[in-house]
């Protein structure tokens, strides 16, 4: 995918996004006239958003909703999931569609219930006065659009708030708009391949990142909200392949040795592209008899590149084993896929992304109420008396010493991620249990009672339970995390951390089940530096690495220069001392697609090299 226009558009659009809700919102704030004062509730609500973070927070998060509907529902449009266009017109038109609809006098039923049809329409005839009577006729149907969504869609299209409806940027329609940009970025071409959303995403940020780079060159820590945009970082597809491949993959032929899934996987590495002499026997492995079992989580899944390859894999998969086409999707985000992030936007995007892949699979997946696993955590407190009050409610007996304390555990989730481990190892029996008991008519107690609920789910997907781990974690230096951080770390990391990509290592074997598999890529430097010897000593004797692909500098084209230099690895969550991996050296590429080719150069030859052996007589 040509990534350049992706990139010129996203900063661009984050950059006119925000000069546009920064006009809004002094409007809103400064001006007195008849049509704001109809709108003091939003105005009122505003204020507050304001008073609890901040102003630039709240311009921020207002233009960044904006961008992630605008290109999620031009995707849909270019793929033809949308019945009219939303934000995209029809071929020798330029409006979009659903208002060319609404000016020939027709809007679905199905939108009708979402949108006050006669103003729309009194505006579009002219007996509603206006100052631009398009652009607020079409503000209407596409807020309509999204609150429609909102039962399809939560986690993308979840209610709009009154502020957020009210800082829209007034320009939609122009050539100058951020739509007419858009539209020209995302091109049916583009947008056939999923992955334009998490490059969007990459590219959306990157400004913020730089900002936040800039001053930590000053001496300036990370705060936690800048977390996500200074450790963000899109995976290339070919390394996503072998990290998938080789963890995923591999479970499944180990467990059905005569599987076709082979002969997709060009980055699979097997004990038959060994040498004789290196070659194992793999016995210690997972067994698996039904796609259904097989749990795959991405503890820091971004906007899900990972995630989203997987669902290829898993889907031919399923298709191999004589699974109805239609329900494969849904058996996929129901039973196999988990996703963690504290960037609530990001986990926004990757559960989009699933929801695009199946909806390619499945025409009507949008009617079968089906979400991807996709927990965003979330910061949640409870006071002393808030919890003995629903304790003594909901029944004593229920509540350990490690469920308390597992409760408490999630103050700053949104600050450590899924470095956070839960205290209380299993909490799906109760769990059950807490969903099926209810707290009456008391409001107050139905509001603890969700908060519970809310910090044991998250408490549940960061238990060890998972077949695979996968993920390109965040790096960030110990020198660049904030106090809070860095106590965090040297409290619960000890053994790793002068990094958070070392603290995910520790971290996602832990999470992946007795013979799991972890694949991951990492900066190099746990490999050679004295910092990371009690890292290295605990997978070299508690764990077996099946394959390493080292890459060193040059993997990320999106990246300059030396800056980055990665290893990508697949570790099995098991003591084998005897096994012999695969390595592969790939220092010396000059750019992503040399090393690519290197890559599945490597892997081919020694594939060829035992399928041309002969068999002594």
């Amino acid at each position: 995918m040509n990534t350049k226009g992706l990139e010129r558009f996203a900063q661009a659009a984050r950059r006119q996004l925000l000069d546009e809700v920064v006009a809004k919102l002094e409007q809103a704030l400064a001006t007195d006239s008849a049509e704001l004062r109809e709108k003091a509730d939003a105005i009122q609500e505003l204020r507050e958003q304001i008073a609890a973070s901040s102003k630039e927070a709240v311009i921020d998060r207002v233009a960044y909703t904006w961008f992630n509907r605008f290109c999620g529902l031009r995707f849909m449009d270019a793929n033809h999931y949308t019945r009219v266009g939303t934000v995209s017109p029809l071929p020798e038109h330029t409006q979009p569609e659903i208002l060319q609809d609404a000016k020939q006098g027709h809007i679905s039923d199905e939108l009708a219930r979402f949108v006050d049809t006669g103003r729309v329409f009194a505006l579009l005839s002219g007996e509603l006065s206006s100052s631009d009577p398009q652009q607020e006729a079409y503000r209407l149907l596409l807020v309509g659009v999204c609150n429609q969504y909102r039962a399809l869609m939560p986690f993308m299209f979840e209610k709009i708030a009154d502020y957020t409806e009210l800082l829209m940027p007034d320009d939609l329609l122009s050539e100058g708009s951020i739509l007419h940009a858009m539209r020209q970025a995302m091109t049916p071409e583009v947008c056939a391949d999923v992955e334009v959303i998490g490059w969007l995403y990459q590219y959306y940020i990157s400004e913020k990142k730089a900002e936040v780079d800039a001053k930590v060159k000053k001496g300036g820590k990370v705060d936690a909200e800048e977390i996500p945009a200074k450790t963000a970082l899109f995976t290339p597809h070919w390394i996503v392949r072998y990290l998938v491949e080789n963890s995923l993959g591999r479970l499944w032929v180990l467990n059905h040795p005569q599987s076709r899934l082979v002969e997709r996987m060009d980055y699979y590495i097997d004990n038959s592209d060994l040498p004789d002499g290196e070659r194992e026997q793999d016995t210690d492995f997972l067994y698996i008899s039904s796609p259904e079992e097989i749990k795959l989580c991405d503890p820091a899944c971004g906007s899900g590149h990972m995630l989203v390859y997987a669902f290829d894999l898993l889907y031919a998969i399923y298709e191999e084993q004589g699974y109805d086409p239609r329900e494969i999707p849904t058996l996929i985000l129901t039973k196999n896929l988990y996703g963690i992030e504290i960037d609530e936007r990001a986990g926004e995007l990757a559960a989009f992304a699933l929801v695009m892949k199946a909806l390619a699979r499945d025409p009507r997946f949008l009617s079968r109420d089906v979400s991807p696993r996709i927990c965003m955590l979330e910061n949640i407190s409870f006071t002393q008396d808030e919890l003995e009050r629903y304790i003594n409610r909901v029944g004593r007996h229920l509540f350990t010493a490690d469920l308390r304390e597992t409760l408490e555990q999630f103050v700053e989730a949104k600050h450590f991620g899924s470095l956070i481990r839960p205290v209380a190892g299993d909490v799906t029996e109760i769990l059950r249990v807490l969903r099926e008991k209810s707290v009456g008519g008391d409001i107050f107690l139905n509001e603890i009672h969700q908060r519970v609920l809310k910090a044991l789910e998250q408490a549940d997907y960061l238990s060890s339970k998972y077949h695979v781990v996968i993920a390109n974690p965040p790096y960030m230096g110990s020198g660049k995390m904030n106090e809070r951080l860095n106590e965090f770390a040297k409290k619960h990391y000890p053994d790793t951390k002068s990094d958070l990509f070392a603290m995910f290592i520790e971290r996602n074997l832990e999470l992946a089940a007795a013979q799991g598999t972890v694949a991951m890529i990492t900066m190099q430097s746990w490999m050679f530096l004295s910092t990371f010897a009690k890292l290295r000593d605990n997978i070299l004797d508690n764990h077996i690495i099946l394959s390493m692909a080292h890459l060193g500098p040059r993997a990320f084209d999106s990246i300059g220069g030396e800056v980055v230099s990665t290893t990508a690895f697949v570790i099995q969550n098991t003591r084998n001392h005897e096994y012999r991996g695969a390595y592969i050296r790939l220092v010396n590429g000059s750019c992503e697609t040399e090393k690519d080719a290197w890559l599945r150069e490597a892997i081919m030859q020694a594939r060829n090299i035992n399928a041309n052996k002969v068999e002594p007589q």
